[in-house]
């Protein structure tokens, strides 16, 4: 995958594949990414660590990361898998819907898990490159994902990839900020959703 530069440290980067064995082996690395990159308490690590290690062995876990070659220092990360009932997130999703709506969007969807990149290196395309790799090959109809409410990177980002509404101002347990769901079909070059799907 093409290199990148990035201001204002002028650092290369690189856009790879994780398996697995290497989004554990790096799982400290993406939980620093995470926390920062949603501006949480760097203690909140130790008590997601065991849960996003549960992440990776869902069905089609994927996962790819944007990393400085020189030093490997992980810049951004992003991952999902196949959702499915009986998972927290999906769950959760499933109970803000009405029936049509859940069966529209949950039925066989992808779940985007997470996507960040590090303030510093946010606005030079990275996220796009990571989510655009990370759902090239998905054979999920749709993906979803949840992300804070607000005129933020992120949500221009999702906007102009064409992800629409699926639930606005939804209020997950364990975090008190209002959170928007988005959904879009795949593969990429399908049409985008219209908003009353």
């Amino acid at each position: 995958m093409k290199a990148s530069r990035v201001n204002p440290e002028e650092i290369s980067t690189e856009l790879v594949r994780w398996d697995r064995r290497e989004f554990l082996r790096r799982l400290d690395d993406v939980l620093r990414v995470y926390v920062t990159a949603m501006g949480y308490s760097p203690g909140l690590i130790g008590s997601r660590r065991g849960f996003v290690a549960g992440h990776a062995q869902r069905d089609d876990f994927r996962a790819v990361a944007t990393i400085e070659p020189a030093t490997g220092r992980l810049v951004g990360i992003g991952y999902g898998y196949h959702s499915g009932p009986g998972q927290w997130w999906h769950e959760q999703v499933r109970a803000g819907l009405d029936r049509p709506a859940a069966r529209y969007w949950l039925s066989d969807c992808f779940e985007l898990v997470e996507l960040h990149v590090m303030p510093y290196a946010q606005g030079h395309g990275l996220g796009e490159a990571q989510l655009r790799a990370l759902l090239d090959g998905v054979k999920a109809t749709s993906v979803l994902l949840s992300t804070p409410e607000g005129d933020t990177r992120a949500w221009r980002l999702y906007r102009r990839l064409g992800f629409v509404d699926v639930l606005r101002n939804y209020l997950f347990p364990g975090d008190a900020r209002p959170f928007g769901v988005l959904g879009r079909l795949l593969p990429f070059d399908s049409p985008p959703p219209s908003a009353s799907a």
